[in-house]
This record gives C-alpha cells, structure tokens and sequence, in this order.
C-alpha cells in the first residue's frame, strides 16, 4: 500500500511540473533558463542602446556601468578588476609601481601636495618632503587635479622615468627631479619593539604576501631582546590572505590544530586550514588589540586565539567580516574578486555581522539572533557580530572641532613651517610638544580663516525646531539664549579647552616627518589606554589566567 502511494505521489508531482524530471533537475533547469533569458534580454538592450541612442557611447564605459551595478548589489568585497587596474595587486600584495608617497589636497593652492614620501623609497631618494607642492608631471600642469588622478600619473611601470617639478613652501623657484619609479612594498610591520621591560609590541597593519614570516621574525627578535609576553596590535587591520592568518595563529598554537575552515555553494570552496608547524612562542602571554576596523583575516588570528583561549582579546568589537573572497580570471585578463564562502573558526562560529539582500540593502544581525559558541576552556562567544574583546576598551570619542582641524591646511602647513625651522628634533621616546611651540600654532590658527561644525550647533538648532513646534519655546527663550551664549564658538577658548586632544596629533605628525611612521608609533603608543592596560594584564599573570577562565567580558 505504502508503495503504491508513493508511486502515487511521483506521479502527481510529475503532472504538476509537466516533466518526469527530478524536482532539483527541475530547479536547476529553470534557473538555468532565467539566466538565459535575461541574458538575451540585456544584449538585445545594448545592442539597441549602441545603435540608436542619440549619442555614440564607449563601450568600456557602459558596460562597465552595468557590471558595477550589478556587483554593487551582491556585497561590498565582490569586484570587477580589469588589466589596467592595479588596486587587487596593491591589496593582496601589499605593492604597487610608483614613487613611494602618500600625497593630498591642498584647498589654499587649489594642488596636490606630498603628504607623506615613504622611506627608502624614490619620494625619498629624490630628496621630497611633506609639504612640497607639486606644479607638474611630465611638463602637465596639475592645477586643480584630485588627488586620485595625480595619483595616476605619479604611479606606471617599475623602471620608467618621469619628470616631477614642485615647489618647496618657502622657496622662490620651482625645482625639478626626474624619479625612476620603482615597486614599492607597503611595510606589513610599520613598527615592532620592546617599550616597557619585558613586553614586546608588534604593529601588524595587513595581511600581505609574506607577512607571516615578517611577523615570526620580529617575535623571533623580541625573544631574543628579553620579551616574555607580546601585545599584537591588530586595529585598523582590515585583513587579507587566509593563509597568512593560519601562519601567523600558528606562532603561538600546537601543531595539527585547525584554525578556520571554509563553506560554499560549490564542495570546491569548502577548505581547512589548519596549523602545520611547532609554533615559536606556544606559551607566551599574549594580548591582541582590536577595534571596529579589525576585519577579515585580523579577525580570525583574534578570534582563532580568543576559541583557543590562547589570547586575552583587547579593544572594541571587531567589525565581522566572516566572507571569503577568492580571485577568477575572466577573459582580457581581467579578474573577478568573488565571495565565494563563508568562514568558520575554531568554536564553529562564524563571526559574519552584516546580511547584504543583494538589492542594496545591508542588514546588521541582532544580538538576539545570535548563538552562544564556546571556547576550548569552555568560554561562552557569540557568532554573527564580530570577535567580541574579553576586555572592551572603549574608543575616545574626538570632539568634532579637533577633527577639522587635523585635516586642515593651516594645521599641515604649521608642521610644514617647523620642520623647515628645525632641522632635527629629539628621538621619539622623548620629543614633547612645548607650551611656547602650542602657543604658536594656537596664534596661526586663530589668524587664519579656519572654521568647523559643531555638533553643539546642530542640537541647539534642532531644539528650537523642536521647542516652536511643541510651543514650548516662548517660555524657554531665556534658558535657550543662555546656552546658545554658552556654546557660542570661540576659537581661543576651544583651542585650549581642547589642547589635550590636539597637542598628541601635533606631535604624532612631526614624529611622521622626522621618523616616518615606525617613529610616530614608537611615540603616541605610550601614552595609549588600551597599550597601557594590555601592558598591565601581562604584568599580573594571575589577572592575566583568570581572564581566560572567565565568562563574561571585562570592562575597565
């Protein structure tokens, strides 16, 4: 009887989908007729658009439109790269063909400027200096040029030549240089060292090519120098190559542990990765530092470590990146960077913190969707949110004046001023900022035409919106005028009110024109909270055991 009616059933559902074909052939037959339909229909769509529209248009141009719009709505890591385009080279590599430095706008010469040449690099070597204002590339005047076209003109291929003229602040005539360009390798390690007795510090800024063995030599290094603990500070680190992550987590976990493993559509993406040598420092306290711009890669040697109970996490929560991109050619030697899966790591979760509907829209996951995990010692974390710290550090909020001030001209051309004034400055460790030199710069910018939004602006505004509309305002005139008075700008009194947020960025980028930037981390790191505290953690080894015991994050 039962056979009968599964027979039965066969049949019916074959009669409903007019085909004797299995449900999933089905599926897939009709999926595959769709893509071809639409494919039909977009070709017979450029094919009207090429031959009637009004206006001849390139077709690079308008395809280009097409698979950009597409991908956009897919998810922010897939893209289209073509030949020409260097960007997925430079990010998986960490290099790219140029002079070596980082350069920006400058609204009062309405030009480009060298921000930033790089050491050791032909910026460097062709004697450039921040502030150097750049009037022509190869005999072209770049007047009003964005810094993303100058930026094109200043890279080309390792070996070529070009003619670079700019004008020195201070200097009467231009100067000219010819600059070889050359490949140049962003440093993954911009700093690594031993700042307070026995803890070593290693800045770690990507996941590039090679980095894993960058990192083990510095640790390496640091054993060598005395260390017997080591912060890793992964924040802003925005990830990169898995394997460079499983090789790095390898420095400090046992042979034959799996760190993260990968899960799509196709069985081809579905890969673990998993620790294949003794490591250099298996029992070393370790701290790693994070924040909401730790994503990717950074994020599974953190959360690799945090499931192993191998690390104290420090910092804020990490941005959640738990998708896996992988690279296909596509013909004209293009590439197609395609999130092709998802990871997991070692707990089973996966951190993933944002669904994209593939229409544009992005969806954060609740934490009430979220699903307890737990570490190897038994540690409860969640999934669907990033790697959560074991002890969250807030970040300093920045009071919005101080923000336009950094990136303005009047404060870049102050810094420019001292360096052309004082040929030398001392080392990192000990360079401070005197009260006469703050005094100088708080007098250039009050002469000057700077001026910044104020977030106090926008709530009183908004209040009196507020007030008139709930006609409350006739009987809170005076209390309103009385704070409008209060928050009213004054450029003096915020410059000192605010001197302790600005003085550290002063600081910080004379120390990236004297030192570069190994030298501005050796400065600011000292004075960082969250350093400062990772510091203290591996100085008490007892609070140190007793964080990876626990449950519950730690709060200062």
């Amino acid at each position: 009887m039962k056979s009968i009616c599964k027979l039965f059933a066969i049949a019916l559902l074959s009669a409903l989908t007019g085909t004797g074909l299995p449900v999933h052939a089905q599926v897939v037959e009709n999926h595959n007729s769709k893509v071809s339909r639409n494919l039909e229909i977009f070709n017979e769509i450029y094919k009207a658009l090429d031959l009637y529209y009004v206006d001849t248009l390139a077709a690079d141009t308008v395809i280009r439109w097409a698979i950009d719009g597409m991908l956009a709505n897919v998810d922010p890591f897939t893209g289209y790269y073509p030949a020409e385009d260097e960007d997925l080279r430079q990010m998986a590599t960490g290099k790219y063909a140029g002079i070596g430095s980082v350069i920006r706008y400058h609204k009062g010469h309405d030009r480009v400027v060298i921000s930033e040449p790089y050491e050791n690099t032909p910026s460097s070597g062709a004697g450039l200096r921040a502030g150097d204002i750049i009037l022509s590339i190869d005999g072209k005047d770049i007047k009003g040029m964005l810094p993303t076209v100058v930026s094109s003109m200043l890279r080309g291929e390792a070996g070529t030549t070009m003619e670079l003229t700019f004008r020195r602040p201070g200097d009467d005539k231009p100067r000219t240089v010819h600059i070889t360009r050359n490949t140049i390798q962003m440093p993954a390690i911009p700093y690594f060292g031993i700042m307070d007795e026995g803890i070593g510090y290693i800045n770690l800024s990507s996941f590039t090519g090679g980095c894993a063995r960058e990192v083990r030599n510095a640790l390496v290094k640091l054993i060598a120098e005395g260390a017997g603990g080591l912060i890793l500070d992964l924040r802003d680190n925005v990830g990169g190559a898995v394997n460079e992550a499983v090789d790095i987590t390898n420095l400090f976990l046992d042979k034959g542990i799996e760190v993260v493993y990968t899960k799509g559509k196709q069985p081809s993406m579905n890969h673990e990765y998993s620790t294949t040598t003794d490591p250099v420092a298996p029992d070393m306290p370790l701290v790693v530092l994070v924040n909401g711009s730790t994503a990717s890669s950074a994020e599974i040697v953190s959360g690799a470590l945090q499931d192993m109970d191998r690390a104290v996490i420090m910092g804020t929560r990490t941005y959640g990146k738990g998708l896996v991109q992988a690279i296909r050619d596509v013909p004209y030697r293009g590439e197609l960077k395609l999130t092709t899966g998802r990871y997991y790591i070692p707990s089973g979760r996966c951190i993933q913190a944002h669904k994209y509907n593939h229409d544009g829209s992005i969806r954060t996951i609740p934490d009430s969707l979220q699903k307890i995990f737990y570490t190897k010692a038994g540690r409860r974390v969640m999934d669907g949110g990033g790697i959560q710290p074991d002890i969250v550090m807030p970040d300093d909020t920045l009071p919005t004046m101080v923000y336009d001030l950094v990136q303005s001209d009047i404060f870049f051309d102050w810094v420019t001023d001292f360096v052309a004034t004082h040929p030398d400055v001392t080392a990192p460790r000990d360079f401070s900022l005197s009260d006469s030199l703050y005094a100088d710069f708080c007098l250039r910018v009050e002469k000057s035409d700077f001026t910044y939004n104020r977030r106090s602006d926008e709530v009183m505004k908004l209040l009196r919106q507020v007030a008139r509309m709930e006609e409350y305002l006739e009987v809170a005139e005076a209390e309103m005028k009385a704070l409008e008075t209060k928050f009213a700008p004054d450029i003096h009194r915020d410059l000192e009110r605010l001197r302790r947020h600005i003085i550290p960025y002063i600081e910080s980028e004379i120390m990236t024109r004297y030192y570069h930037q190994q030298g501005n981390i050796r400065h600011t790191m000292p004075e960082d909270k969250v350093y400062r505290r990772a510091v203290d953690i591996l100085r008490d080894p007892e609070r140190y055991n007793a964080i990876l015991r626990n449950n519950e994050a730690q709060h200062p």
